[in-house]
């Protein structure tokens, strides 16, 4: 099985990737890294605790808490979309088993997990990427120890979901995300809202889990995220954003992507965030980032179902 790490700012998506990414038997989860993001640091890590007890993860998974702030700017939290407690109001009365482990900061884990697997750990972020942009700061070797990082992230060919031009993720810590893409990964890829948004779950998909506490959490956790959605987009659905981005690692052969220069802006009144793709080689720079351009999603979804499903 793929060594894994999960970087999280645990919300409904962030929570769907994780109960795929553990329940898939594909990945053998290292651990998960919390971050500040679609609520605070606090909130991401206990709602993480709660999706793995759900789930009954195995108890060797523990939750590392990492950056509480952006590198250079404050917090932005999305309460309209993810609800006040990150997961629609989901498991609000749960109380799970304590897996934080304080003992090494967030980045701090990741660097210790890379150095112990060199070129064999996977990190999936799906969140800002503060605790990337420490680790590499902390350990520049990480680069090339890592054997890949797929981002969830960025928006090429299509509009922003936080504005016009940005995605949620890079908008949050864009000098973070600058400082990851152009780090120099071998193998960084970019699964960003061109295709994410074709990956929309809906309720039938939801009924075609079945009746158990894991369908009734999803069903439960995104009748509020679909309201949002619909709202802005007319569809009675929503988007699965992170799960997407595991589902890339788990099954790569479901997105296909091309190698391009994509940097991010971080100087604009209106455009921080924008993550900027050279498709006609304008820049003359070398390629950095895989992007996904494509994705099979009915295959994506058909797998979803199939493993939350059991």
């Amino acid at each position: 099985m793929k060594k894994t790490i999960l970087d999280v700012d645990t919300g409904i998506d962030d929570a769907l990737g994780i109960m795929l990414a553990i329940r898939s038997g594909e990945l053998d989860v290292l651990g998960i890294t919390t971050v500040n993001g679609n609520v605070s640091l606090e909130t991401a890590t206990n709602n993480t605790c709660k999706i793995l007890e759900l789930i009954d993860a195995a108890p060797s998974i523990s939750v590392y808490p990492g950056a509480p702030r952006p590198l250079m700017r404050g917090s932005l939290f999305e309460h309209r979309v993810h609800g006040q407690d990150g997961l629609g109001g989901a498991l609000a009365e749960m109380r799970p088993a304590d897996r934080v482990d304080r003992s090494l900061f967030g980045p701090d884990f990741i660097i210790e997990q890379v150095r112990r697997f060199p070129g064999e750990v996977t990190l999936i972020a799906t969140a800002p990427l503060t605790n990337v942009a420490l680790a590499l700061a902390k350990y520049p070797p990480l680069v090339h120890e890592l054997k890949e990082i797929v981002v969830m992230g960025g928006a090429v060919q299509t509009y922003g979901n936080i504005t016009p031009v940005a995605e949620y993720n890079m908008h949050v810590d864009p000098e973070a995300a600058k400082l990851v893409f152009q780090a120099g990964f071998p193998r960084l890829l970019m699964v960003g809202l061109d295709v994410t948004r074709t990956a929309l779950l809906t309720r039938e998909h939801i009924d075609a889990m079945g009746t158990s506490a894991i369908a009734d959490y999803v069903r439960a956790s995104t009748a509020d995220y679909m309201k949002r959605y619909c709202e802005r987009n007319g569809v009675q659905a929503c988007a699965m954003h992170d799960p997407l981005a595991v589902g890339a690692a788990i099954w790569p052969e479901l997105v296909r992507s091309a190698r391009h220069y994509v940097d991010v802006e971080t100087k604009s009144e209106l455009c921080d965030g924008q993550t900027v793709c050279d498709f006609q080689n304008r820049l003359q720079r070398e390629p950095n980032v895989d992007v996904c351009l494509e994705a099979d999603s009915d295959e994506f979804i058909s797998r979803f179902i199939d493993v939350l499903r059991g």
